[in-house]
């Protein structure tokens, strides 16, 4: 487990994880739960660093039954899942907690939303820096490195930092444009 970066506290038996415990992987991710000849066996939840959790039972190290839950308390279904489809685009939270009021645009499910650092992009689950190919926490920790196909995704779909309002320019206003664009005809 030093080899790799991983962590265990908890019982065991004959050298091997056995009983209750907690596993922790180097991403973070967390396993919390009961332990069988060195694998997960029984009930147990994975923790993921984002917030989101797995509840299971767990078989030989194999779940076998289980239910996902994101970080905002969505809990995933396997049948008739209409969230967020191409009838009902709205956030969790203003499914369960309304729209606001008119003239606050809800960019993200968080509202406010997080300010995203220069030159990167917020990919839900933190911010994506395109030069080094790296996704963070909200908090600044490492979540993974991107291949070439979500790179091209976060690029192509997610907000971006210069996208953001920086507030207070009238040349760079609606309005402003706008007006330069009517001809007047009399």
């Amino acid at each position: 487990m030093e080899l790799i970066g991983s962590r265990y506290k908890g019982s065991t038996k004959n050298g091997r994880m056995d009983g209750e415990g907690e596993y922790t992987f180097p991403t973070d991710t967390k396993y919390v739960g009961e332990m069988k000849d060195g694998m997960f066996h029984g009930k147990g939840v994975l923790f993921f660093p984002n917030g989101s959790k797995y509840e299971a039972t767990w078989e030989n190290g194999l779940a076998k039954q289980g239910s996902f839950t994101f970080a905002d308390g969505l809990q995933y279904q396997d049948n008739n899942w209409d969230y967020c489809s191409a009838y009902d685009r709205r956030f969790h939270s203003e499914r369960s907690n309304g729209f606001r009021p008119p003239g606050e645009t809800q960019l993200t499910d968080v509202h406010p939303p997080p300010s995203i650092p220069d030159g990167c992009y917020d990919c839900a689950d933190g911010f994506y820096d395109p030069n080094s190919r790296v996704v963070t926490s909200y908090t600044g920790r490492f979540l993974r490195n991107t291949d070439d196909s979500e790179h091209e995704w976060i690029v192509r779909t997610c907000r971006k930092a210069w996208d953001e309002p920086a507030g207070g320019d009238p040349q760079n206003s609606f309005a402003t444009r706008s007006e330069e664009n009517i001809k007047i005809v009399s």
